[in-house]
């Protein structure tokens, strides 16, 4: 899946970037884990936020780029920061972060979901780091409303070591599930427990991470969760067919665009060996620099000013062929990333949510995914969140009408 992400978020800076908060503690450690320990067990957890109902809905209510929904906000809720073992793309052992939010309803047994996010360039511009409403607010909602909610940082970002992999589904995958199983730890340690039942939703590049962990949930991956349901929100299912060739041809904001296409050919380069100097694909002088701009250090402002403003400008003409005509590695690589949509039939509830004239996430890659379930005789309604905005971005706003329209979803189903 890859793509449309927080980029508006993190490039056009319409929310704050939280650095990560100086001065807090890093996650205290628990009993010294093994490297080869279990995939999901806790390696430290922190508590964060304890906040009342009142001070859910104020801070969802006083988001400067656009206020949330705070129709499901029923109860507060405390949120943890934890670290966690889980596998890196190769198989081989390493840690990663999130966050969860359990709710302060009194209920021992909760309904659990798990969100995993958007697109960010940046290490800090996650949920287990940022204070920023918007990383916040799929937890406040969610937890709010009475769920447990999981949110994994992926590989990579947050607390977690390396490069992250953008858009490697398998990883995602992990990752997430790797996340619930060490939230179920958390719950433990609180005298709470996860019901086995777990909601997936995910918004851009999450959309198709929270297919991939939809798939594994069924698949039996795990012996005690299981997949409910699955809502994702405005994700790029169809990379190769739909938001390839619309980044190429201009039909998505451009600036967005511009970072997609590095991103692209940056992250899927570094497992996949797609080229062997960066001046074959990119540009002078970007063929210096746009390795060190997505290293997940920098800012969005900082990637916004030292890219340029269109794709002609940015690649090579062999970089924009590899993109318009993957080929080899790299066409393998996005059949694995479309893969979310065409290699499973879902046979839990699932809803595709969307915004008409997306910038970034062409509404062309729903209706591929809609197109590939229903061969499979799949029912997977299509959820026309119509045309929201979130700080200037259709994209970012479908996160924002999505999130309201998908905790709905979730109560109803009991």
């Amino acid at each position: 899946m890859i793509s449309a992400v927080a980029i508006a978020l993190t490039a056009s800076g319409t929310t704050a970037m939280a650095a990560p908060t100086a001065g807090n503690p890093r996650p205290a450690a628990l009993a010294p884990v093994a490297a080869d320990a279990p995939r999901g067990t806790l390696v430290s957890v922190e508590r964060l936020r304890t906040l009342t109902a009142r001070e859910v809905a104020a801070e969802l209510a006083g988001d400067k780029a656009g206020a949330w929904d705070t129709g499901a906000v029923r109860y507060g809720l405390t949120t943890y920061r934890i670290v966690y073992r889980t596998v890196d793309p190769h198989g081989r052992p390493t840690t990663a972060s999130g966050l969860l939010a359990l709710p302060r309803n009194g209920e021992r047994r909760l309904r659990t979901v798990s969100f995993t996010h958007g697109t960010e360039l940046s290490k800090t511009d996650v949920a287990s780091v940022s204070t920023s409403v918007w990383d916040q607010a799929p937890a406040l909602t969610h937890a709010s409303a009475g769920f447990a909610t999981v949110l994994p940082d992926y590989l990579g970002l947050g607390l977690g070591p390396g490069f992250h992999p953008w858009m490697d589904v398998p990883s995602e995958t992990t990752a997430a599930l790797d996340m619930l199983r060490a939230s179920r730890a958390v719950a433990r340690s609180q005298g709470r427990e996860l019901r086995r039942d777990v909601l997936v939703t995910g918004f851009s590049q999450g959309a198709s991470a929270a297919l991939g962990l939809a798939r594994s949930l069924q698949d039996g991956d795990d012996d005690f969760f299981r997949l409910r349901a699955v809502a994702p929100i405005s994700g790029a299912y169809s990379f190769r067919d739909a938001e390839l060739p619309a980044l190429l041809a201009g039909q998505t904001e451009p600036k967005a665009s511009v970072i997609y296409s590095a991103l692209t050919l940056v992250a899927f380069n570094r497992p996949h060996h797609l080229y062997d100097t960066p001046a074959q694909v990119f540009r002078a002088p970007y063929d210096r620099t746009i390795g060190g701009l997505l290293d997940g250090t920098h800012t969005g402002r900082e990637v916004e000013a030292g890219t340029p403003d269109t794709i002609d400008a940015l690649l090579t003409p062999r970089g924009r062929a590899m993109l318009a005509h993957p080929t080899a590695r790299l066409a393998a690589a996005l059949r694995t990333a479309d893969g979310v949509c065409t290699d499973w039939t879902p046979r839990a509830p699932i809803r595709l949510y969307y915004a008409d004239a997306d910038e970034q996430a062409v509404p062309a890659n729903t209706a591929h995914c809609h197109t590939a379930l229903r061969a499979r005789g799949v029912h997977a309604p299509t959820i026309n969140l119509g045309t929201p905005d979130y700080g200037g971005s259709r994209h970012l706003g479908s996160q924002q009408a999505g999130t309201a329209a998908v905790v709905r979803w979730f109560r109803s189903l009991g």
